[in-house]
């Protein structure tokens, strides 16, 4: 892991020195178009190199959190509406071979409908969640334009947070990694927990509903 973050890190770094502040809305669209490039690593190193380094002052912390909220709000919709027009159609045609329901389908909707707002919110402050939140939200139809506001809005204090870390602890900044890197393993460990019980419940229902029948063609 720690030689792969060492690859990823090099080519961040080069792609700030090509681009500079555009490079930071690149890698964080990235970042949230359902691809596990740690923001961790993005943010910090532009509070270190794009700020702290070249001698610029705290108020270019301003710059580096619209420039990562913005990356994430591009990054996400993408997501989104390959969730929308891509997903969303493949499980209503053929989710019951992944042990998804339309009833699934319909349960997801209307909790998007009723907590969506804070899921999407409280996501972007949430390392491995805020990658993938995007998908589902599409699949669930969200409303678009909150979905865009509540990711600018969120991804926005957790870019500024990261970057001012990086700008504060210099060229110590890979620090943060560190110290938030054991905060992946609870979250991804309580992610797998919940999806084992999903599939272990829903095959449970498929064995007493009997055998799964093809899909119908159009």
């Amino acid at each position: 892991m720690a030689e792969l973050e060492a690859l990823i890190l090099a080519w961040v770094a080069q792609v700030y020195q090509a681009i500079g502040w555009y490079g930071v809305a690149f890698l964080m669209a990235i970042e949230s178009a359902c691809i596990p490039l740690p923001s961790e690593l993005i943010m910090p190193l532009a509070g270190w190199m794009l700020i702290q380094k070249p001698g610029l002052g705290p108020e270019y912390l301003l710059i580096a959190g619209l420039a990562g909220a913005a990356g994430n709000a591009l990054g996400s919709a993408v997501a989104y509406w390959v969730g929308a027009a891509g997903g969303r159609p493949f499980l209503e045609k053929y989710g019951r071979w992944v042990l998804i329901s339309r009833h699934d389908l319909e349960v997801a909707d209307g909790w998007f409908a009723r907590y969506g707002a804070w899921a999407v919110f409280f996501s972007r402050l949430l390392p491995v969640v805020r990658t993938f939140i995007s998908f589902p939200a599409g699949v669930a139809r969200m409303n678009f334009p909150l979905f865009m506001v509540l990711t600018f809005v969120g991804s926005f204090p957790w870019s500024v947070a990261l970057a001012y870390a990086g700008y504060l602890l210099g060229e110590h900044w890979e620090a943060i990694r560190n110290v938030m890197r054991p905060l992946d393993v609870p979250i991804i460990i309580g992610l797998l927990v919940l999806a084992f019980l999903f599939i272990r419940r829903r095959l449970k229902e498929y064995q007493a509903a009997g055998p799964i029948s093809a899909p119908e063609e159009d």
